[in-house]
């Protein structure tokens, strides 16, 4: 790739007017160059250095607010040589593994809105064919489906939910599924895929406690008599009101608490952190003890925001979210190969566009059946 073809690029990009496939491949150079070991460059070098190709490069006019953007990926163009690899290996793969990654990408689609409600009569719900409306009433609370595919939980007309016992009412998305709903005391929950909450219908006594497995971001409203307080992998998350994310699956090495407004408490049976915003809690698998650090809060609500993010992710890290979404199973020939991977790419996007980040750096695909088979190095 030549010198005035990278340009040429950057220039649409800064316009809005190249592909979305060239837009993913600029925001993928650029995360590799940021995610890329430059502890021997002092920031005030990489500041100037920064400022004389910004100020060197025709792209530099502020359009479409990108310009903070635009700053640190035209200066990511100085590396000539890494940009112009980056674009042969994403349009000149071998045949062979460009034709098993299509022939993959033909089999799976992207994940979508779906989910199963189980009611506290144990009826099953499944709301993707759901009609929209009132899907059931219980103790005076009225669940139904918006047009625009959530489900709320709504007092009835008296606005006081009907005294008795608890009733509680499970949602779960499958592989490949994602799903919002409102709770009865106006909190928002996001859940990724294949995930669950359990839930009471109504939040009568003096706290608000639910349950979740995999993944939920909760948006959750203020009541400064009944703290909120989320139940997952054994610990346990205290709020009042405010924006966090919640990763517990049970096959990832930590689970996370990633905060983005507000503070919350998180507990377990040894310890307890406070966290502030742009801050995370982690938990690793086999251990108690609470790790508090920043978080990359973009990388930690990527999926919230219909897209895959990865900073340095190892390969099974980054298979496993590929296999959630894209309802597939994935397995290894032998040892894990070692990756250090870096890309962004919608989620919504051909499985195929995912797979090519992953076999630019040398990692190798087969089927077997309706398996990913990653291949020895």
């Amino acid at each position: 790739m030549q010198r005035h073809e990278i340009h040429d690029l950057l220039k649409r990009y800064n316009t809005g007017t190249c592909t979305d496939f060239e837009k993913e491949l600029v925001e993928t150079w650029y995360l590799q160059y940021e995610a890329a070991d430059t502890k021997d460059i002092t920031d005030e070098e990489r500041e100037a250095d920064l400022a004389a190709i910004w100020n060197a490069l025709p792209v530099n006019q502020p359009k479409f607010g990108r310009i903070k953007l635009m700053y640190r990926i035209a200066a990511a163009a100085v590396l000539l040589v890494f940009l112009s690899a980056g674009l042969y290996y994403a349009t000149h793969r071998g045949p062979n593994q460009q034709e098993v990654i299509q022939t993959i990408a033909r089999n799976l689609t992207p994940g979508s809105n779906k989910a199963i409600l189980t009611l506290g009569d144990g009826k099953q719900v499944i709301l993707t064919g759901a009609a929209n409306g009132q899907l059931a009433s219980q103790n005076n609370i009225a669940v139904t489906k918006t047009a625009d595919g959530q489900v709320t939980y709504l007092l009835g007309t008296d606005k006081k939910a009907n005294a008795g016992p608890v009733i509680y009412n499970t949602m779960a998305t499958p592989m490949g599924g994602t799903y919002d709903l409102t709770l009865s005391d106006g909190t928002r929950v996001s859940l990724d895929a294949a995930s669950s909450i359990r839930y009471p219908v109504s939040f009568n006594g003096n706290e608000r406690k639910v349950e979740i497995t995999g993944q939920a971001y909760f948006e959750v409203a203020h009541d400064s008599s009944k703290p909120f307080r989320v139940i997952a992998a054994g610990q346990t998350v205290e709020v009042l009101g405010t924006h966090f994310n919640v990763n517990a699956y049970g096959d990832e090495n930590t689970t996370t608490t990633t905060l983005l407004e507000g503070s919350v408490k998180v507990s377990n049976a040894r310890q307890t952190a406070l966290l502030v915003p742009g801050q995370q809690a982690a938990v690793a698998k086999g251990n108690i003890n609470i790790q508090v650090k920043q978080a990359d809060t973009e990388t930690a609500l990527a999926w919230k925001n219909g897209q895959f993010r990865f900073k340095r992710a190892d390969l099974q890290a980054v298979m496993r979210q590929f296999a959630r979404w894209y309802k597939v199973e994935v397995v290894y020939e032998g040892d894990v190969p070692e990756a250090a991977i870096t890309g962004k790419v919608l989620r919504t996007a051909n499985a195929e566009q995912v797979l090519k980040i992953v076999n630019n750096l040398g990692i190798k695909f087969k089927t077997d059946g309706k398996k990913i088979v990653i291949m020895k190095n």
